[in-house]
């Protein structure tokens, strides 16, 4: 065949990190324990399953969380806190991102991962805007610093905006071309949730793939189905990643097809349907093992 969609992930990965072996080594370093040896688990594995556009498992913290820590006027406390102006200071993910690279096989590309700059307005507790638009907006304009420090390190940028799903602004669009404008790799929007009702907004958003929950939300294909002349492509969700049975190759197999009917060539990539953090490591990696074999089945 051929086209080949890439198989890849949407982010999060499973990863056994040890809190209390890591406060021992910070109180006799005084230093930060490197993380080097957590994302090495999680990106090998990714690898070993098969998958040819990995992340770097988000192993630090939750996904808000990451860049709250590392942008300027938030703190982290109970939860992520914005308490003066969001600026981009220095980058955040780069580092991890070069290390990632540093251990990849020549043949396995890297997914750069940035959080959407409405879905941080709207999780974090604001102590200094009052306005959660211009909150969003500044986000946006940080967030650019930070897709524009990891481009060129890695293949593809992923925005993620889950809170899309709950409640769309009227200024999605212009946060979303905030954040990826001027970028010379391929852009993708992950909106996890049932998105059936701004379909439209979604098919009008400036990235070249959009990511979406298909197999916990099997509705979408109908829903798509009714924009048949747009020329998005998209990343089929194709397990699901909130219950820890895993997915038999001949049902990820009648999934995939389905949605090869649907978009035809626009599948561009096959994931899961979120981020794997949830669920136990050897589900994660037999969800995604299948994943690879499904693909081997019907592309190769």
């Amino acid at each position: 065949m051929s086209h080949l969609p890439t198989l890849t992930v949407i982010g999060s990965y499973p990863v056994n990190t040890q809190p209390a072996r890591i406060m021992r080594s910070y109180w006799k370093e005084l230093s930060t324990p490197s993380w080097e040896p957590y994302i090495s688990e999680a990106v090998n594995n990714m690898v070993s399953s098969g998958i040819q556009l990995v992340s770097d498992g988000q192993t630090r913290d939750p996904f808000v969380t990451i860049f709250a820590r590392g942008l300027k006027g938030c703190r982290i406390r109970d939860r992520p806190e914005v308490i003066d102006m969001i600026e981009h200071d220095h980058p955040i993910t780069a580092n991890d991102l070069t290390f990632v690279r540093s251990i990849l096989p020549k043949e396995v590309k890297l997914l750069g991962l940035i959080v959407g700059p409405y879905t941080l307005s709207q999780t974090v507790s604001d102590k200094f805007y009052n306005d959660s638009e211009a909150l969003a907006f500044d986000a946006a304009k940080a967030l650019h610093k930070e897709a524009l420090a990891i481009e060129p390190v890695v293949d593809v940028i992923s925005v993620d905006e889950p809170h899309f799903s709950n409640s769309f602004p009227s200024y999605g669009k212009e946060l979303i071309k905030t954040v990826v404008d001027g970028l010379n790799i391929p852009r993708r929007l992950h909106v996890c949730g049932d998105v059936s009702a701004i379909i439209p907004e979604l098919l009008d958003m400036p990235v070249d793939i959009l990511s979406h929950e298909f197999k916990a939300t099997p509705k979408l294909f109908d829903g798509f189905k009714e924009y048949p002349d747009s020329k998005k492509k998209f990343c089929i969700g194709s397990v699901r990643s909130d219950v820890e049975t895993v997915e038999s190759v001949e049902e990820i197999t009648n999934h995939v097809q389905k949605a090869l009917d649907v978009f035809g060539t626009h599948v561009e990539q096959l994931s899961p349907d979120c981020g794997l953090r949830l669920l136990s490591n050897a589900v994660a990696f037999e969800k995604l093992k299948n994943l690879r074999i499904t693909w081997e089945n019907m592309f190769v």
